[in-house]
């Protein structure tokens, strides 16, 4: 095991979260599935590592409520409503753009709904993160890995018409489409809500 996966996770503790050291990605779904055995619902923040470790499959095999606002299928109107349901489901999965050394999580996001859903309102919530995010440095290091190796990729995979997209680089762009617009550091676990960090040793994600 990665120790500096360890290294993390002991500083998860120290700030109030659930954190736990996975060899793969198929050990950390494993670890999910059991965690989401008493969910009615479960709600997606639009992470590629929880979909890459094929928990939407899994998780939809169940019969449980699967809340996915990222669903091509879903109408404008509907993909609002599943974000709300989003804000209050059992059960909230997503990733962390980065992660501090000293166990701080690190999100930008474009709406804020992923974000909102994972400090408050869901019964639980658990980020499932690659060892690729981890950041040797303090939250000025955090934030320039989420604009060089997280939002460019987001961007074309969204289809979005922003700078990055065409080069690969931020250029802190005032573009519609610009998805950098709400940047949230967790200190520590939010005092209402349940999260469990699952460190995954495998690159994983953007």
């Amino acid at each position: 095991m990665n120790e500096q996966l360890d290294k993390v996770a002991e500083a998860l503790k120290k700030r109030g979260f659930k954190a736990v050291c996975c060899a793969s990605g198929a050990e950390a779904r494993d670890y999910v599935m059991k965690e989401a055995e008493g969910a009615k619902s479960v709600g997606f923040g639009g992470s590629v590592t929880v979909k890459s470790i094929g928990l939407v499959e899994e998780l939809a095999k169940t019969g449980k409520e699967i809340l996915r606002h990222g669903d091509p299928s879903l109408s404008p109107e509907k993909k609002v409503e599943v974000m709300h349901r989003e804000l209050t489901c059992d059960l909230f999965l997503l990733s962390a753009n980065a992660l501090t050394m000293d166990g701080r999580l690190v999100n930008i996001d474009g709406n804020g709904n992923r974000v909102a859903a994972s400090i408050y309102g869901p019964g639980k919530v658990i980020f499932v993160v690659g060892r690729n995010k981890l950041v040797d440095g303090g939250l000025d290091d955090a934030i320039a890995r989420i604009k060089r190796c997280a939002c460019p990729p987001n961007c074309r995979r969204l289809n979005k018409q922003t700078p990055c997209t065409l080069t690969g680089e931020c250029a802190d762009c005032s573009s519609p489409d610009r998805i950098c617009m709400v940047t949230v550091v967790m200190d520590r676990r939010p005092r209402s809500t349940d999260v469990h960090v699952v460190l995954v040793d495998e690159d994983l994600g953007y």
